[in-house]
């Protein structure tokens, strides 16, 4: 690879959750419909962008409304969230905008951002290139490696941690690797991922260390308590094998100022095109 500069891969429903909830409800288009998502979103993406200077930006999306396959497996995965029907509109129309600004685009239904994200950066380091993963999810943290670092927003700030093997393992407790392992033994309550009754994130670590691998540490347990584990052990692993078209340059910032000076979005467009 002869541009030697990371892809930013960016969380998109992660970064337009921030956006719409640190931008004010009061920013509107000149029809009165909600526009403080897209706003928010593109400015902190511009932003990360001149901080970070990536060769591309590729962005990955969920599919609103469409069960994935965790959902088939584990069928309480994710419920009980309800977003406010603001956000839902401006989500529905960030990827043809973010398409139309010369960002890469994921989007698969079945599948959740999280599944695009591990499969861009899978196909960035088979080409030899570095990844950094725009996202306050952790359960992201199971793609890093040498090659791929998360950058995670620090609630409040501008900071942007960066997130190694070091870090997971100082986080977690468990190489990056044995992320998927360790959420299945101890469970994830934002994700409704229960874990197996008893076992903690303490006990699940220390099983871990000892055992190295979940098949290792459930080898002997009664039939239905090991293929639970190993059930959501499935749920909680990031799926890196989709199609993807990774972008071929930066983004086009005139173009997207122009689509944001269309929409209303007037301040934050000039700075764009400037």
């Amino acid at each position: 690879m002869s541009d030697t500069r990371p892809l930013l891969i960016v969380d998109g429903d992660n970064l337009a959750h921030r956006a719409f909830h640190s931008t004010p409800k009061t920013v509107r288009a000149p029809d009165g419909s909600p526009l403080n998502a897209i706003v928010g979103f593109f400015s902190m993406l511009h932003r990360i962008c001149q901080e970070e200077d990536p060769r591309g930006v590729f962005v990955a999306w969920d599919t609103l409304g469409v069960d994935t396959y965790r959902n088939r497996l584990w069928p309480n995965y994710q419920t009980g969230r309800d977003f406010d029907p603001e956000i839902v509109a401006q989500l529905n129309v960030l990827p043809s905008i973010c398409a139309g600004s010369g960002l890469g685009i994921g989007k698969a239904a079945g599948h959740e951002a999280d599944d695009l994200m591990g499969s861009a950066a899978k196909v960035e380091s088979r080409s030899g290139g570095n990844s950094l993963l725009l996202t306050t999810d952790r359960d992201s943290y199971q793609l890093v490696d040498d090659r791929v670092t998360v950058l995670s927003p620090k609630r409040g700030t501008r900071t942007l941690e960066r997130v190694g093997p070091a870090q997971v393992v100082a986080y977690f407790g468990v190489l990056p690797e044995q992320v998927p392992d360790f959420k299945a033994l101890s469970g994830d309550g934002s994700d409704r991922i229960p874990g197996i009754a008893g076992i903690g994130p303490k006990t699940a670590a220390g099983l871990l260390l000892r055992h190295g691998t979940l098949d290792a540490v459930v080898e002997g347990w009664q039939p239905d308590q090991a293929n639970l584990a190993r059930m959501f052990r499935e749920v909680a692993t990031i799926q890196t094998e989709l199609e993807v078209e990774l972008p071929s340059g930066p983004p086009n910032w005139a173009a997207a100022a122009s689509i944001l000076r269309d929409l209303g979005a007037t301040a934050l467009a000039d700075r764009l095109a400037g």
